[in-house]
Formats: structure tokens, sequence, C-alpha cells
């Protein structure tokens, strides 16, 4: 059976922390099938905060490496679901 993984990324300060993000999420590049990024605009004004939605794909090692990295970074929260498919 086989596993799906999702990994939830909420940014509290998109603006402070894009670079330690986007530097883990390109280090992990290989292992992100789908990522979708989401944050409110409202009267022309950026929400600060922000969430990323990463589906992975490859090896579970490879997984459990780039969440560690992730909830390393001060002002991140980091959620998984794991699913299993057949």
């Amino acid at each position: 059976m086989t596993e799906i993984w999702i990994l939830g990324i909420y940014i509290t300060d998109r603006l402070k922390k894009v670079s330690d993000v986007q530097d883990i999420l390109t280090k992990f590049g290989c292992t992100i099938r789908t990522r979708l990024g989401l944050h409110t605009v409202k009267d022309d004004v950026c929400a600060r905060s922000g969430l990323i939605v990463l589906e992975l794909t490859g090896s579970m090692e490879e997984f459990v490496k780039l969440e560690n990295e992730l909830m390393k970074v001060d002002g991140l929260q980091v959620k998984k679901m794991v699913f299993a498919a057949s």
C-alpha cells in the first residue's frame, strides 16, 4: 500500500520568513510534486501570513527530512496528513 503525504505550512510573517522557507523548498524540490500557496489580499494589501500546501513524492526519509527542516524555522506551523492509497 502506498502513502500520500501532504504538508501544510502556515507562515506567520511571509515577509520575514520567505527566504528561509524558499531555500528549504528549493533544497527539496525533487520531493515536491505539487505546491499551492495561499494568502489573503484585502483592499490592495497582502496579508503578512500565508499558507503553503505541499504534496510530496519520493521516499519517506526525504519527507521526514523536509518536515524536520521546516519545523526548525521560527514562525512556521507545520502539519502533515498521511493517506493510505491503494
